[in-house]
């Protein structure tokens, strides 16, 4: 079949490069998906091992948002269950909610200076339900900022040293800025609208979306063996005239010409149990202990049901090299890099290649941000 028997190519199937192909194939264009991977879905791809315990490959994805559009978008390919995440911290061997609340703060502190610090939460942010850390670290009540400091010390800055492989001096203030305290006994992690779960995974999202007679998919295959640039894009030999749309590495389509943009990756090693649970929640996170960052139980994302088995995940945060084979996750935004991005743009801009995504525009999407950014795309190219 010839290329240029489809309106559209897409390399990627995650979420933002199903979203665009769902939307256009209902627009009546014709659609080919090719992805590297064995598997559609992305780093949100979810599978059942033999106990049927749900799996997500490529660490926890949950859903959470308060984009109705979006929300009301992804309905159609799934149901969903109500689901609140909750995260505890392991501080000092004592776990306590995770953002901050009164109770981190009764199980964190003796009983009297506890009630002392409540006591000033109030009546220095009076009908507020969340502060930034930097609202204590800077504030000129002594016993606040040691409380803002403590918080700041035990539950960030070796959490996200950890993460990304820098020493705490180096954390940008901006950053330390949307680390919050709640200011009451509310526990779960996002304050978002809209919070579910897939009833049957991810992956049958990504069926949903993808089954459709206008959508073709190649899996298992590498754009960069198929691509060449020269006055325009060809594929095969054969110049592509339709649209052509990326959401991969953008400097691995362009054979890293002007050098590789950094990421962080992550080794995520799964250990089974037999047990019925692991931990009390589905995260737990260790700040200031272990090498890895924060432990998984998988059964929660499902609320799964199944006696004496439970699978668990634990993260060990490292960086990404294309010696080491390891997939880029988390760009790392600094001037330099973003600079390099640059370049990788505006090459990609002179070929007409559309760009979405985590990887193909260098930023940090959540799940929700990225499938509206792919319904503002697939929109214009409609």
């Amino acid at each position: 079949m010839s290329i240029n028997n489809y309106d559209v190519i897409i390399v990627g199937a995650g979420f933002a490069g199903a979203t665009i192909a769902n939307c256009l194939a209902n627009a009546n264009k014709k659609v080919l998906i090719i992805d590297k991977r064995n598997h559609i879905g992305g780093n949100a791809y979810d599978y059942f091992n033999n106990d049927g315990i749900i799996i997500h490959q490529y660490g926890p994805h949950i859903f959470h948002t308060s984009n109705k559009e979006v929300w009301d978008y992804l309905q159609k390919f799934s149901g969903f269950f109500p689901y609140e995440h909750r995260v505890l911290g392991n501080i000092d061997g004592v776990l306590v909610p995770i953002p901050f609340n009164f109770k981190s703060l009764e199980l964190t502190h003796q009983k009297e200076e506890a009630e002392t610090i409540k006591q000033l939460l109030k009546q220095n942010f009076p009908n507020k339900k969340r502060i930034s850390i930097l609202d204590l670290i800077n504030h000129s009540n002594p016993t606040l900022k040691a409380f803002g400091n403590f918080v700041y010390q035990k539950v960030f800055v070796y959490y996200t040293s950890k993460q990304w492989g820098i020493h705490p001096s180096q954390i940008d203030q901006s950053v330390i800025n949307r680390v919050p305290v709640i200011l009451g006994y509310e526990d779960t992690y996002f304050a978002d609208t809209y919070q579910f779960m897939p009833s049957k995974g991810f992956t049958e999202i990504f069926n949903s979306m993808l089954k459709h007679p206008n959508i073709h998919i190649e899996l298992n295959t590498n754009i960069k063996d198929h691509i060449e640039f020269k006055d325009a894009i060809y594929i095969d030999k054969e110049k592509f005239n339709g649209h052509f749309i990326y959401t991969g590495a953008i400097d691995e389509l362009f054979n890293y010409q002007f050098g590789v943009l950094p990421y962080r990756s992550l080794d995520i090693v799964l250990e089974k149990h037999n047990l019925t649970h692991y931990q009390p929640v589905a995260t737990v996170n260790y700040p200031t202990s272990e090498k890895f960052t924060r432990i998984s139980e998988y059964k929660y994302f499902l609320n799964q049901d199944i006696k004496d088995k439970t699978v668990i995940a634990k993260e060990y945060s490292k960086a990404y090299s294309l010696e080491s084979k390891t997939d880029p996750y988390y760009p790392i935004n600094n001037e330099a890099n973003l600079a390099l991005y640059k370049k990788y743009e505006q090459l990609a801009q002179k070929y007409h290649i559309y760009l979405c995504g985590r990887l193909a525009e260098y930023k940090y999407y959540n799940m929700d941000a990225v499938i509206a950014r792919a319904l503002t795309l697939a929109d214009k190219l409609k």
